[in-house]
């Protein structure tokens, strides 16, 4: 080919990619108009805030506090006495083989861990801390393990009311207690009511915050670490959001065995790069370590030059631990309702784990990194804080750091696939051709979510996540007996010996 061929294909390419690009932000530029007005609405509504110490403190963080609180309390304080036994129920000391269900106890930890433990643990736990101080991360701890209460009483429900079909699949989560429990405590409009809400939240859920925004924040990272503005794929998002949705595709098309099989994998390999890291960097400022701890417990009650003082602490810590372990948001149950069991409190022992994993250790452990490296003291904030405060004892662990966020993205994709799939068939039934459809269009999702800017969606579908936890709530509150009889029963037999260890 000639020169002027050459400079001509150049020039075309050129136009082509110019053009590709225009007619994409004309679409963003499009959804975003049409989309904000009613983004605004829903938000303004679930994220309402009050003023407490000159601090915004969003009444749905208050809400899941609340109940986190609330089966603290009822339960007695069941997430430190049932701590040693939910280990022993994890590793299979109770595994009855002949048991119903698709996944074993530790994959379905894993599964909903991996939808959880993602870039909030990341950059969020950075947003916090440089807002609320240090002290935040007492508040976030506080947070956590009260969570680990409701994701105890949740999934507990959400495995007792599951519903088995025919070929040996199971469908569960909080649409199925709500309208089973519901109806046997004489209140099954109602409860039918909340289920269908609940499912269209998490389908918008699991669509925008468990879809999109994964994969344009692992494109982000990507091209970040590529060159930038430089990078051969900075106007190539779609190209990366179709080999993202081709692996993601690959995964759910086998149901929550396929995705199971694979979160068992990446949550431990995930887990042991970032703690690994982080611990690296305790041990070579060991001396430190102590003073950190000083600072985070002094901060959580007489923060200096902190917006709020110690109130403003509080709301980082707890805003941060809610929207990360989403204790109390119902999505959890879906993935735990699959496990292998005939004993639904057995598996809420090892759902407690979750809140305890995600922002008492991994949370913590980002929190602790930041005030080591005294980057703290820095402009940085969200992801970039994070980096910057890893890079302080590896130069290259940004390059690590996209690696991660790339995994924890995926993991998130897979899992809240199967949360909205769940919901979808609650709503339109059991059928293998409407899985297809949904599944189909999640894949499709995960292209726009790469290739778009869709801040309105985005922001539209975190408050479809949190406006999951209001039905569900009440639910736990309504059902917090049915709990407690399955607690006592479950104690009982074991006593017996009826339930007995098989190692």
């Amino acid at each position: 080919m000639s020169h002027k061929a050459l400079t001509a294909a150049a020039a075309l390419m050129a136009a082509s990619s110019a053009a590709h690009a225009q007619i994409a932000q004309t679409i963003d530029e499009a959804i975003n108009t049409a989309l904000s007005p009613i983004s605004d609405f829903v938000a303004g509504i679930i994220f309402y805030s009050v003023p407490i110490a000159g601090v915004s403190f969003p009444l749905i963080v208050g809400w899941l506090i609340l109940a986190a609180t609330v089966f603290t309390l009822y339960f007695g304080f069941i997430q430190f006495r049932g701590f040693k036994h939910s280990i022993d129920v994890v590793r299979g000391r109770y595994d009855n083989p002949k048991d119903a269900g698709e996944v074993s106890r530790f994959q379905a930890l894993t599964t909903a861990l991996s939808a959880t433990v993602g870039l909030g643990n990341i950059a969020g736990v950075a947003v916090a801390v440089s807002i609320g101080g240090a002290g935040a991360t007492f508040w976030m701890i506080l947070a956590g393990l009260m969570g680990m209460a409701s994701k105890f009483t949740e999934v507990t429900l959400g495995v007792k009311y599951r519903k088995e079909n025919p070929d040996g699949t199971v469908s569960g989560g909080p649409m199925y207690y709500l309208s089973r429990g519901f109806a046997e405590i004489g209140k099954p409009g109602l409860g039918r009511f909340f289920a269908i809400f609940f499912s269209i939240c998490c389908i918008g859920g699991a669509v925008g915050g468990g879809n999109m925004f994964q994969a344009n924040q692992a494109f982000q990272q990507v091209v970040n670490v590529t060159g930038g503005e430089a990078s051969f794929l900075a106007d190539k998002g779609w190209l990366f959001g179709l080999v993202l949705a081709s692996i993601v595709g690959m995964v759910i098309i086998g149901g929550i065995k396929s995705i199971a099989r694979v979160t068992e994998k990446i949550v431990p390999v995930m887990a042991a790069i970032y703690l690994g890291a982080g611990l690296v960097i305790i041990l070579m400022n060991i001396d430190m370590v102590g003073w950190a701890f000083t600072q985070i417990v002094v901060g959580a009650f007489s923060p200096e030059g902190v917006a709020g003082g110690a109130i403003g602490a509080l709301i980082q810590g707890f805003r941060r631990a809610a929207f990360s372990n989403e204790a109390g948001i119902g999505s959890a149950p879906i993935a735990h309702s699959a496990v292998r069991t005939r004993e639904p409190v057995s598996q809420g022992y090892v759902a407690l784990l979750e809140p305890f994993i995600d922002t008492v250790v991994i949370c913590t452990m980002t929190a602790l990194v930041i005030v080591i490296s005294g980057q703290l003291a820095s402009d940085l904030t969200g992801v970039q804080l994070t980096s910057a405060a890893f890079a302080t004892a590896f130069p290259w662990f940004p390059v690590v750091l996209a690696v991660a966020v790339v995994l924890f993205a995926f993991s998130t994709m897979i899992a809240w696939s199967y949360y909205g799939l769940k919901s979808w068939t609650y709503l339109v039934g059991e059928n293998k051709s409407m899985e297809n459809v949904y599944k189909l269009f999640f894949c499709a999702c995960v292209v726009a979510g790469a290739s778009m800017s869709l801040g309105p969606v985005i922001d539209f579908s975190d408050s479809m996540i949190f406006a999951m936890a209001l039905p569900n709530i009440i639910g736990l509150y309504l059902l917090m007996p049915v709990v407690k009889r399955e607690i006592a029963s479950y104690w009982a037999r074991i006593d017996s010996g009826e339930i007995r260890r098989y190692r």
